[in-house]
């Protein structure tokens, strides 16, 4: 393998900051503590690309979610369609399937999603609100040799607020455009002297949708988020402590739909497709500038969606190592009505996939105290995951003209208009995952200033799939071609599939402290991704059964190469970290088009794997402290990903035809991959009097263009932007501010994910952003 490995020497910056709580008297940039290798360190001194948000910034940029959080950490790429389609990328890697893969709870995101320790399986429950956040560690690259779920692309690592034996409460009340109203609020402090402390926080937020629907008078892409957490922290001895947490989350919404955004032109015959088939139901979308925000979608639309669980995590100190024990019990519950031809025209008049999802894990792990010449961390970690689904969708009555088309068959058998009228599927799927990991990471001083880190994982996993669907409904016919016709929109399907499958994976890593702020490293990192089974439908073999041979995805393989250099000049007023690296990833989970002369069903595109992608970028951070009052922010991104062999893939819309064909997408752009994305930020606190002062707050990111869909279309091109957030509070010494902020500053127009409309009329849909939005803020802590 040849490995390009690019590197630079410009400033290039993890989100750390500097004194967001207002210490206005800071001398120097406060030291950020990390748990990258599941011990305390200082952030400069782990030779890893990381970056780090703490709690106090994202209050003060009005960052409340992990959607806007990729509006801080370039690396980070977020994409949602709505919480089910969820999906992060890091350096371009993850999901980038989104429309298909994260709504096949047989996949594994490749973004690992951590709070407290515990691993979230499903993507969605990322689309919450954050409440009471001490801080946020992105890594990049392979994390897979301490993390609890192997992960190709990195991991994305909350932490909340501990309780405190100290009393305290933190109020916060938001108001603004669109009828925004969010509440925070937290509290903490002693039950039992200084044995039993405990932590009650609490989020609320709800806003008026950013699209009218001009057809019913209603607003949609509303905002409504409840969310509660519960903690007692434990501690008997100073060698023990237990931290107990259990949390709720609901969000209920009239959400999510898309836009009219463009129509592409493919090489179908005219009559089939938009503009002919729009011109026979002479309709016309309610604006063709999605920036209108203007939408006529006909079906029923709103998302139902609830996750929680409880945790238990412990420390116990037995002099040479501390051991930890991280138990939990998740689960997800979603719902949703879609209206999936995003039109006013009654196509598809019902499509949703209620699913429940129940997880449980266990870890449980040594790591060596203080610092010795050898250092190490072992642990043994265990996954339990059920998902059960229903997958229901129901066609209307002007699906069979736009689908089929006014004739069907070798002999052209005409199409009655109610062919498809009523005609749905609706089925159960069960999903189930047994996993089972032991790793270990030593770190040999070779010198005071040489380190060098070894870790392995090995994993096993056992995964089962069972999927089963029926249709329904439709024009009552005798006719084949007529039935034919039918089957090729949905077809029923039964099969199982069963699935085992083992892997080491791990990193090589050599720093080397230079002087006491400047340190350098190399590293080689194997990431695993898990493998899956596709739980959306199969492609039919000859005799029109599902090719049981296609059922399994398989795993990733990931291979990573890094080098970097952190640094902190000027005596301690300035944080500089640089990171060139080159990726590639085998086995790719990608979608396949299936051209085989056998292939009688409308499922021709499944998921499977690619042989090869490959990235390579350079990136940075750094933090700079002007003056006592002026600390300065910025972070740029460059990464080039490119699909280095992908022989079989979907067709862009300008090359598709009548037939089903695959195109050679080998040597295009990674799509979901911009190729820069810089953010610059900071934070002047001006004081008026001994006890009170003006902070002004600004961020702003820039992200170059890319290609929304996987094809890698023409039409699919998202254009580059830049989104600035401000704010300008009073602060009083006492505890209280008030702030008036402003989210998208300058409105800027960009669209934030697209989708192809299903049967590949042309029809380009997307979600456009957010308008500006400008409000007040409270913000009380005793």
């Amino acid at each position: 393998m040849a490995a390009a490995l690019v590197i630079s020497t410009a400033a290039v910056f993890p989100a750390f900051a500097a004194p967001e709580d207002g210490s206005e008297s800071a001398s120097d940039l406060n030291a950020i503590t990390v748990t990258a290798r599941r011990r305390i360190e200082d952030a400069q001194s782990v030779p890893i690309a990381l970056s780090v948000v703490s709690g106090a910034l994202l209050d003060r940029s009005y960052t409340v979610n992990t959607q806007q959080l990729s509006q801080l950490v370039p690396t980070v790429s977020y994409s949602s369609a709505n919480p089910r389609n969820t999906a992060f990328t890091i350096r371009g890697l993850g999901s980038n399937v989104v429309a298909v893969s994260q709504s096949n709870d047989g996949l594994e995101p490749g973004v690992g999603f951590y709070v407290d320790q515990v691993y979230h399986a499903r993507p969605a429950t990322a689309a919450f609100d954050f409440s009471d956040i001490e801080q946020i560690e992105v890594l990049r690259g392979p994390q897979g040799t301490l993390f609890g779920k192997n992960t190709t692309a990195g991991a994305i690592s909350i932490s909340t607020r501990l309780p405190s034996f100290t009393p305290e409460a933190n109020e916060e009340v938001s108001i603004g455009s669109k009828n925004l109203v969010q509440a925070k609020a937290s509290v903490s402090g002693p039950l039992f002297g200084d044995v039993v402390a405990f932590r009650l926080s609490g989020l609320s937020t709800r806003r008026d949708g950013v699209i009218d629907n001009v057809r019913t008078g209603s607003d949609q892409n509303t905002l409504s988020n409840q969310a509660i957490r519960g903690q007692l922290l434990i501690v008997p001895s100073a060698t023990f402590k237990l931290r107990l947490t259990a949390d709720l989350t609901n969000f209920s919404s009239e959400c999510c739909t898309q836009v009219y955004l463009r129509v592409g032109q493919s090489l179908r015959p005219a009559a089939r497709q938009y503009a002919a088939l729009a011109a026979h139901y002479n309709y016309t979308p309610p604006s063709t500038n999605p920036y209108d925000r203007v939408t006529d979608i006909d079906a029923a639309l709103g998302v139902r969606t609830s996750e929680g669980g409880v945790s238990a995590i412990a420390d116990w100190n037995i002099g040479q190592a501390t051991i930890t024990s991280v138990s939990a019990w998740r689960f997800w519950n979603w719902d949703a009505a879609n209206d999936r031809d995003y039109t006013g025209i009654p196509i598809q008049i019902t499509q949703h996939i209620p699913s429940r999802q129940d997880q449980y894990s266990q870890e449980l792990r040594i790591a060596s105290n203080g610092d010795h010449p050898l250092t190490y961390v072992a642990g043994l970690y265990y996954f339990n995951q059920k998902i059960t689904g229903e997958p229901i969708s129901i066609y209307g009555p002007a699906a069979a003209y736009w689908l089929i088309g006014p004739t069907t068959g070798a002999n052209n058998t005409p199409v009655p208009a109610n062919l498809l009228d009523g005609f749905g599927t609706d089925g159960r799927t069960r999903f189930l995952t047994n996993s089972y990991a032991a790793f270990g990471e030593l770190n040999y001083h070779i010198t005071p200033r040489l380190t060098a880190t070894g870790g392995l994982r090995y994993t096993y996993e056992k995964k089962e799939g069972d999927y089963s669907t029926f249709v329904f409904g439709g024009l009552a016919t005798t006719n084949a071609a007529l039935l034919a016709a039918k089957l090729s929109i949905l077809r029923p399907q039964t099969y199982s599939a069963r699935n085992s499958e083992d892997n080491v994976s791990g990193r090589a890593n050599l720093s080397w402290q230079a002087t006491d702020n400047i340190m350098g490293y190399a590293s080689y990192a194997r990431g695993f991704k898990s493998g899956g089974i596709n739980m959306s439908g199969l492609p039919l073999d000859a005799l029109n059964n599902p090719a049981l041979s296609r059922a399994v995805v398989a795993p990733e393989k990931n291979t990573t190469y890094e080098v970097g250099l952190k640094s902190r000049l000027f005596g301690q007023r300035l944080i500089l970290n640089m990171a060139g690296f080159y990726t590639e990833v085998r086995d790719f989970q990608a979608t396949i088009v299936d051209t085989g002369p056998t292939q009688t069903a409308a499922l021709r595109g499944y998921l499977s794997n690619i042989p090869k992608v490959t990235v390579k970028g350079v990136e940075g951070d750094a933090t700079a402290l002007i003056t006592r009052d002026l600390s300065l922010r910025a972070s740029v991104a460059y990464a080039d990903g490119k699909y280095a062999n992908y022989p079989a893939g979907p067709c862009p819309l300008e090359l598709q035809t009548a037939a089903t064909t695959a195109c050679s997408l080998t040597g295009q752009r990674l799509s979901g991959l911009s190729r820069v994305v810089a953010t610059i930020g900071g934070v002047y606190a001006l004081p008026v009097s001994a006890s009170r002062s003006f902070v002004l707050h600004v961020d702003s990111n820039f992200r170059s263009g890319y290609y929304g869909d996987p094809s890698d279309s023409r039409y699919t091109w998202i254009k580059g932007y830049n989104v600035t957030n401000a704010s300008i509070g009073y602060r009083s010494d006492k505890g209280w501010e008030v702030a008036v902020f402003a989210r998208n500053l300058f409105n800027s127009n960009y669209i934030q994910n697209l989708t192809i409309q299903a049967g590949n009329s042309g029809l380009i849909l997307g979600t456009p952003s957010d308008p500006r939005s400008i409000g007040v803020t409270f913000r009380a802590r005793q």
